[in-house]
């Protein structure tokens, strides 16, 4: 077979080598995973930490609180409430007994008077951490201790830094549950698609090894990028799922060859060829996908994209090395041992056996079936342009951390201690700390804001710095939040602030979910742009065709705008927020559809590639378009299925997990993959195909006066 891309003689070459060094390149595969666990265990992994977050005017007030050493330090917030009536002289008593022991205790700074909700229906006690103090295992010890002692009243304590360890303790919960979950399953799926134990094995021993070694491998990279805390569980969540599907798109093609009548070697050979072809052009897509969170920025995308780089381009230097060398060792023990029934059906049912049912229609009326898949597609597409991006609030945490449901019942009791806004000005003298005073005169005088307590403003030794906070008495994630930003910031700042000379921002928590949502409504369709026209480039150039490169764009696309559309119908309307166990939000997590999109472009381009290659395979053999179209699809699709069902099946876990963002990135991935793996790439794809018959392959082969043969010419030679 002859070699049409330099992309092919690169994974025929490593397969060459490996395949006639077995042991060497399965020693190098162990000693690679094993130095990479090492350099975990030795260099130490470097976090983000508040800078590398800071965005926008929200950033820039940040940086000013901080350069004045005017952050506040960390607090907590103990509540006292009751089932029925407070008993208010009990509610006293347990205050004074909590703000007593708390005083005590070491990392405390100050512990304020206890403070009365305004109908008396709940007793709040503040306590201020010393500065860089973090650890809170203490003051919880006296919260529960003062809690047991008054079994009457209910006392909850909250802060950023408890709500914090406990989100952590829950998302290691959560993680560890779908890891041990997504194993077996993957395992499961690959013994139906395989029906031997040992063949079923690699896929997800090459998955698992390949994610393991990512994850030694961050923690010196964490050194260039610093890592985030969600970086661990999408790369567990990619390289799972290309891990497995690159294993399978090459075993499947080796296992076929034998078949008929190779040998191993020649087998592994052609599989790479193919195969190994496919997995390169779909690794390069899947990596051109996650670089475009580069262009976002900020330690969120940058982790999530170093990760996801990382652990797929392992996974690919996996699948044309150690898996080459694995098959010519194993011979055709792969196939061993069988599970029978499972073995017995997977011969029975053959390639395409089910899907040849659904593509006979299909082919035979291409533009009826496209009309109807476009319709189906966008109608689910639709809802996506309602889409409302809003930062994480508490409306997003799960109701079973005890911690939040505090904070949720201090944010009800007590408005000033909701989202608060925060002005910051640096310079202008006396006029500009003067000024203040009128800022929050005229912040008042609006109605979205309330007093932020008897001292508002605070200002910084050298005087330089001040900064007035005003607290605003709604939910965080209230569409009045953002509503009154904006009027602080275009109509009350200006006029008070802009002739005194000085430097101003407006931070706090509410600007940060303001700026973020803004700089990624800002950056989302360039993005979109980004990624669609590099798959394109790419897939023009693996192809050496601009309508497949152009048909490959659109239905990128059109799987991306599904996404979107089932992602807010489920968690902005609460479509189905029974069965997944979740109250909607009224909005979409900010950060979820950047992340979706690069996903869902990179992972369905796997299957993508594997399909257009099968079907260049028989064109460039001579076959009609319209049979290579049906016979490469219906060749190909059992592989497709078991490779869509391996990433349904692991997000679709991740859909049943406790954190919010973890129930988004869960539905919006498994519902639109497999969407896309069937409507969109068995039914709209093929119909694309015939409708475009020889336009959609250029170099198709030609007669002897250098002329292309029509379809129905007789001297095609079937394959």
């Amino acid at each position: 077979m002859a070699v049409h891309n330099p992309l092919a003689g690169l994974s025929l070459k490593a397969a060459r080598w490996s395949a006639t060094h077995p042991w060497r390149a399965i020693l190098a595969w162990v000693g690679f995973v094993a130095v990479s666990v090492g350099l975990a265990m030795a260099v130490p992994t470097v976090n983000a930490d508040g800078e590398d977050y800071y965005m926008g005017e929200w950033g820039r007030a940040t940086q000013m609180i901080e350069d004045a050493g005017l952050d506040n330090p960390d607090s907590e917030v103990v509540l006292i409430t009751a089932d029925g009536d407070l008993d208010q002289a009990k509610a006293e008593a347990a205050a004074a007994e909590l703000t007593e022991r708390m005083r005590a205790t070491d990392g405390v700074d100050a512990v304020a008077e206890p403070q009365w909700s305004e109908d008396r229906s709940a007793l709040l006690v503040s306590v201020q951490l010393a500065r860089d103090q973090e650890d809170v295992t203490d003051l919880q010890a006296v919260t529960e201790d003062v809690a047991a002692d008054h079994t009457d009243l209910q006392i909850g304590q909250a802060g950023d830094n408890s709500v914090d360890d406990a989100i952590n303790d829950q998302v290691a919960d959560d993680l560890s549950s779908a890891e041990a979950t997504s194993v077996p399953i993957t395992l499961i799926l690959m013994l139906i698609a395989f029906g031997a134990l040992i063949a079923a094995g690699i896929p997800v021993l090459l998955a698992v090894t390949s994610v393991t070694a990512t994850m030694g491998l961050t923690a010196p990279l964490s050194h260039l990028i610093h890592a985030e805390d969600t970086v661990s569980s999408m790369i567990v969540l990619i390289g799972m799922a290309v891990g497995v599907d690159y294993s399978l798109f090459y075993l499947k093609r080796e296992r076929e060859e034998r078949a008929k009548g190779r040998t191993t070697l020649d087998a592994v050979e052609i599989a790479a060829e193919t195969s190994g072809h496919s997995i390169l052009v779909s690794g390069f897509a899947v990596i051109a996908s996650m670089s475009g969170l580069f262009v976002v920025g900020g330690a969120t995308f940058n982790s999530l994209a170093a990760g996801s780089i990382l652990v797929v381009a392992i996974a690919v230097l996996g699948s044309i090395t150690v898996l080459p060398a694995l098959l010519v060792k194993l011979g055709r023990w792969v196939d061993r041992p069988r599970v029978p029934l499972l073995w017995r059906m997977n011969r029975r049912i053959g390639a395409g056996g089910i899907s040849s049912r659904v593509l006979a229609p299909v082919v035979r009326r291409p533009a009826a079936a496209l009309v109807v898949s476009v319709l189906a597609v966008g109608a689910l597409a639709v809802p996506a342009l309602g889409m409302k991006l809003h930062s994480g609030s508490l409306e997003t945490l799960p109701t079973k951390i005890e911690e939040v449901q505090t904070l949720r019942a201090v944010a009800d009791k007590f408005p000033s201690e909701g989202p608060a806004a925060e002005v910051v000005v640096r310079g202008g003298g006396d006029d500009a700390r003067a000024a203040l005073d009128q800022v929050q005169e005229a912040a008042l005088e609006t109605g979205r804001f309330v007093s932020a307590g008897a001292d508002p403003i605070r200002t910084s030794k050298d005087g330089e710095t001040s900064v007035l906070t005003l607290a605003m008495p709604y939910d965080e994630a209230d569409d009045r939040v953002d509503r009154a930003l904006e009027t602080l910031r275009d109509d009350v700042l200006p006029p008070v602030l802009d002739d005194t000379g000085a430097t101003y921002a407006v931070g706090g928590g509410a600007a940060s979910s303001y700026d973020m949502v803004d700089h990624l409504n800002s950056y989302l369709p360039l993005v979109i742009g980004f990624i669609l026209l590099l798959t394109m480039v790419m897939m023009g150039f693996a192809f050496r065709s601009v309508p497949i490169a152009l048909v490959s764009t659109g239905l990128n696309l059109l799987s991306v705008g599904v996404a979107f559309g089932l992602i807010t119908l489920v968690f902005q309307h609460g479509w189905g927020a029974d069965l997944l166990d979740f109250s909607s939000p009224g909005f979409v997590i900010d950060w979820i559809p950047m992340f979706v999109l690069v996903v869902l472009v990179g992972l369905s381009m796997d299957y993508h590639v594997f399909v257009l290659g099968r079907v260049r395979e028989y064109v460039e053999a001579g076959m009609p378009t319209r049979l290579a179209v049906r016979k490469g699809v219906a060749d190909t699709a059992g592989v497709v299925t078991s490779a869509a069902a391996v990433m349904v099946s692991v997000f679709a876990i991740f859909a049943t997990l406790s954190m919010m963002e973890m129930k988004m990135m869960g539905v919006g991935l498994s519902a639109a993959i497999l969407i896309d793996a069937t409507v969109i790439r068995l039914v709209m794809l093929p119909a694309i195909l015939v409708l475009l018959g020889d336009r959609a392959w250029p170099g198709r082969p030609k007669d002897a006066r250098g002329e292309q043969v029509a379809e129905n010419d007789p001297g095609y030679a079937l394959v």
